[in-house]
């Protein structure tokens, strides 16, 4: 039976990555097919080159067959039908598109399998006179006699929309060539050659001293959420620390926890989460300052006059930000605003554009993101990576400085061609990306999970644009949200022995020996971070300190003996 492979279990994926282990653990070789990055939000008069010449595309005409579109409309859509040959694994589709008779509309790549329904590998917001880059992709795991890939109208705000496209491309990779790309972009990305001089106190190169090297910190901020249940907890926090130098906390700095009733503001918990945090000297998120999803504003909220809620919203962000001024490095000024518009309802356009202002004077050196869902996870019907960016260039038209992109990234089954596609898109605001809310569906069992959760990861660290991640992770009182790292004595589950496996050993240089050559110099190439550095030379011990950035592309460190 044929199935995409992100409904698959992930069997697959444990084999391949164990093989993969294996066989590419001491390869030196590039990847023979690398993929384009090439990404373009604006919409354009003339479109650019198709990516990868085509790929399968090359010199294959679409027709237009008849299809449902959302609102059950039956279109004429541009279809591509390809048969008898064995695919890859990871495809990376993209075309340029246009619609003819409506000023603009959400449109979206569909994959057929034989008599399976159709499934979004893609989505753009198309308009008229002008082309739109669409870019996605899918996973496939087993040959068949035939697929469609057809674009329709998902807007159902629109009705019978004529759709052109031009300059497409249908690029396979094999599992392979997919995971030696994202090698590479670690390899670029989060790492630098290191050239290590000992020189005596004339300046003399050294040969044969022996240097021993020690990573001390990571420059990439990985970490996971925690709840109320870590104060006091020390196993919980010995756990924590051990793994972990960024935080954010789960649900008690939310609005509806912090003020119950009007006027009344409880930062018990908070205070005592942040001596956690303060203690240890981890980076904390502010997790968030408004909520529009109706389920989690207060009643007494809810119900509010326009001058009152005004009001209110500047009580809560004077509270909270003259309490933590400079604590928190990063702020979600309004969470998953793509899909609930209760401020703007009430307040109109310019309400999260007044938060960002208000929140900004309050602390002018945080970091301010939007955050949400459904953005690199999967196809959402009702929103689109286009509409999330469209959001910041809005808000920056506005005078405001959105200065970070935060994706929750609540995954079921991946699709990493899809999650690259949108992460590329994104990438085009050239502003930091965050991965803030990362987890798996506890609808898979716990190995399972742990395989989903290290595609997520790979595909993001090894993506340029991406600053950081997040794991929504914390064992509170109910348990977790979704996905578990330990048990509840803090002993690990396959997600905890992946994240060590990644966070101890594979992305930290850890501890390097060996000796100067006849040049007195010795190289290696390190994760970004902080080292010491300590060199022994006729029984004398030298210590140092050096921090690498992406600033360079080689460090070079002159230690004196």
């Amino acid at each position: 039976m044929l199935m995409l492979m992100w409904e698959m279990s992930p069997l697959f994926w444990t084999l391949f990555s164990f093989l993969f282990f294996v066989t590419s653990s001491h390869a030196h070789t590039k990847a023979k097919l690398v993929y384009d990055p090439s990404a373009w939000t604006e919409c354009q008069a003339k479109p650019e080159m198709a990516l990868y010449n085509g790929g399968i595309l090359r010199n294959k005409l679409h027709v237009y067959k008849l299809t449902d579109d959302i609102n059950g409309d039956k279109v004429y859509s541009p279809t591509f039908s390809l048969e008898n040959f064995s695919p890859a694994s990871i495809y990376s589709f993209s075309s340029w598109v246009r619609v003819k008779n409506v000023d603009s509309a959400l449109v979206t790549a569909k994959l057929k399998l034989d008599n399976q329904y159709p499934k979004c590998i893609g989505s753009v917001v198309a308009k008229k006179g002008c082309w739109s880059f669409l870019k996605g992709g899918f996973l496939w795991s087993a040959p068949s006699n035939s697929f469609q890939i057809h674009l329709t109208n998902s807007d159902v705000s629109q009705r019978n929309v004529e759709i052109e496209i031009i300059n497409y491309s249908l690029q396979p990779f094999t599992e392979k060539e997919w995971r030696l790309n994202q090698f590479e972009g670690i390899k670029t990305e989060r790492k630098r050659a290191v050239t290590i001089h000992v020189v005596d106190e004339n300046g003399n190169s050294l040969p044969n001293a022996a240097v021993k090297i020690d990573q001390i910190s990571t420059d990439f901020p990985f970490g996971t959420m925690i709840a109320s249940t870590i104060v006091g907890n020390l196993s919980y926090q010995e756990w924590f620390v051990k793994r972990f130098k960024a935080t954010v906390f789960e649900n008690d700095l939310k609005w509806y926890k912090t003020e119950t009733l009007p006027g009344v503001f409880n930062y018990t918990i908070v205070d005592q989460m942040m001596q956690f945090v303060r203690k240890n000297k981890l980076l904390v998120r502010g997790h968030t300052m408004f909520w529009g999803n109706p389920t989690m504003i207060q009643d007494w909220v809810e119900n509010m006059t326009v001058p009152q809620l005004q009001k209110a919203m500047d009580g809560r962000i004077k509270s909270v930000m003259s309490k933590y001024r400079n604590e928190f490095f990063h702020w979600d000024i309004i969470n998953e605003l793509l899909h609930f518009n209760f401020y703007e309802k009430k307040l109109g356009p310019n309400a999260t554009l007044d938060m960002f202002k208000k929140v900004h004077r309050a602390d002018p050196l945080v970091t301010l993101f939007l955050n949400e869902y459904n953005i690199v996870e999967n196809c959402d019907p009702r929103i689109n990576v286009d509409m999330y960016i469209e959001k910041f260039k809005e808000l920056k038209k506005g005078g405001v400085k959105v200065a970070g992109i935060g994706l929750q990234s609540h995954f079921s089954a991946v699709n990493p061609a899809f999650m690259r596609a949108v992460l590329d898109k994104l990438a085009t605001l050239k502003l930091p990306i965050w991965l803030t809310e990362v987890d798996v569906s506890n609808m898979y069992k716990q190995e399972e999970q742990a395989v989903y959760l290290e595609q997520i990861l790979r595909e993001a660290f090894s993506h340029p644009s991406v600053n950081g991640i997040m794991l929504w992770s914390a064992l509170g009182r109910g348990g977790c949200y979704q996905m578990c790292l330990t048990d509840d004595k803090f002993q690990n589950l396959p997600t905890g022995d992946l994240i060590d496996q990644l966070l101890l050993k594979e992305w930290k240089t850890g501890t390097k020996r060996g000796k100067t050559n006849e040049l007195g110099s010795y190289n290696f190439r390190g994760f970004l971070g902080e080292y010491n550095v300590t060199v022994l030379y006729n029984r004398s011990i030298t210590h140092s300190y050096f921090s690498l950035g992406r600033g360079v592309e080689t460090k070079h460190i002159t230690v004196h003996v």
